[in-house]
């Protein structure tokens, strides 16, 4: 999931086209590599504050909703066992138990929605933008978000890389 290089090409067009209009919308690449390295530095985990937003002295994040610490380990857990996929819209429900089938299902439905919004301090650098955590939610398959994962779980250097990339 966060090796930027074993994404297939659309999906690292995907990236670098929603990327760079995040980084459009609140101020520039560097804006969005800030708040990135703010979400990093936070701990414990960003997601599970009680406050449900995080800022620093550019741009700001919030959410609708908190997230407690068993499903944030459950999605932890799913993007370790996915770490290295190179499948670009994987099914997070595959070829899982059914007890952990449950537990995901579970999360997905209590993490649906939740709606991420990310605006600058400063209302001239642009107009913010929005994702939720999942990409969607059928009956046996759970599409996460790619750029849920990317602001939340990725390195600083994944970032750069879906920015400068080259369509």
């Amino acid at each position: 999931m966060c090796n930027f290089n074993k994404q297939d090409e659309d999906t690292k067009a995907f990236i670098h086209l929603f990327m760079k209009k995040c980084a459009d919308n609140i101020g520039g690449a560097n804006f969005l590599l800030g708040l990135i390295e703010t979400l990093r530095e936070t701990k414990p985990h960003p997601l599970t504050t009680n406050k449900c937003k995080i800022q620093n002295q550019n741009t700001s994040i919030k959410w609708n909703k908190i997230i407690f610490k068993d499903k944030l380990m459950v999605i932890e857990e799913i993007l370790t066992q996915h770490r290295s996929s190179e499948e670009p819209n994987f099914n997070i429900l595959a070829n899982l138990s059914e007890k952990k089938r449950k537990k995901v299902i579970n999360m997905a439905k209590t993490l649906a929605p939740v709606e991420f919004i990310a605006t600058p301090a400063d209302n001239n650098d642009g107009v913010g933008f929005s994702f939720k955590v999942f990409e969607s939610i059928e009956n046996d398959c759970i599409k996460i978000n790619p750029i849920f994962v990317v602001i939340f779980f990725c390195s600083v250097e994944f970032t750069k890389k879906a920015l400068k990339y080259k369509i």
